[in-house]
């Protein structure tokens, strides 16, 4: 059994939520990957944009933040034309904005993995049905006082589970280990 919200009908899901999910991530490269991807979903569904993730990973240069942070209008005229992602004006600008606050974060912090782990000292966050909670809100605040755009409570959290800083599995899952902790 796998958690509720995964289709099992669709092997790109599957392999995201077994192999993927609630994970801990480590790697920035992967990182900023999936805090670009998540304001996508914002009115949508993860599954739409994961079957999105390789459109996306081409047409944003393979999800570099140096080159996304230099791009300029005909860029983002390019990628409003790409109907292999979702073309969101809105979306779009907050990820070069929002390459630029990760690079200054990296900066700070020697990589943004450094950054968004220390809210939890590294530990891992057992919790499930959930859509925010006082760690999104904290983190949250803190990427909007950097300037970040298209950021809020539910999609840090989804971010969180993403990256396992939460690990979400629901019981019957057979990734779930509330039981066991």
């Amino acid at each position: 059994m796998r958690c509720r919200w995964c289709n099992k009908n669709n092997p790109i899901y599957v392999k995201y939520h077994d192999e993927e999910w609630g994970t801990p991530t480590y790697d920035d490269s992967l990182l900023f990957e999936l805090l670009v991807l998540e304001p996508f979903q914002a009115g949508l569904s993860w599954e739409c944009v994961l079957n999105k993730r390789e459109a996306f990973r081409e047409a944003f240069d393979h999800f570099d933040p140096h080159k996304i942070a230099l791009y300029t209008e005909d860029k983002i005229l390019e990628l409003l034309q790409n109907t292999g992602i979702i073309r969101n004006r809105r979306k779009v600008e907050a990820t070069i904005h929002n390459a630029k606050i990760f690079l200054e974060i990296q900066e700070e912090w020697d990589s943004f993995s450094h950054y968004i782990h220390h809210f939890t000292n590294d530990t891992i966050i057992y919790e499930h049905d959930k859509t925010s909670s006082a760690l999104s809100d904290t983190i949250t605040k803190d990427l909007k006082a950097r300037g970040m755009k298209f950021i809020g409570t539910t999609i840090t959290y989804s971010y969180l589970q993403a990256i396992g800083i939460i690990d979400s599995h629901e019981p019957g899952c057979y990734l779930y280990k509330g039981d066991i902790l």
